[in-house]
């Protein structure tokens, strides 16, 4: 996955309408509660009104889904994992 399509604004494009008078914004920021992940909640309003959420994964990329939280794991002397 390239930088260009890993950034927010490149998702802000992919999924919510930015073309004419409508001007995609930023609504919310900051972090979840329970697993600390970065989140933005961006919004559209045209003739319908559009909200989506995008999460910072651990790659450094933005999706509409949150990264799966991290489980404890434990690992023995020559594992290959």
């Amino acid at each position: 996955m390239t930088t260009a399509t890993r950034s927010l604004h490149a998702q802000v494009e992919k999924w919510l309408p930015t073309g004419g008078t409508c001007r995609p914004r930023v609504r919310r920021f900051g972090r979840t509660r329970a697993q600390g992940f970065r989140f933005v909640c961006v919004e559209a309003a045209d003739a319908m009104h559009h909200t989506l959420v995008f999460f910072r994964h651990r790659d450094g990329a933005w999706r509409v889904f949150p990264p799966a939280p991290e489980c404890p794991a434990m690992r023995g002397p020559g594992s290959t994992f």
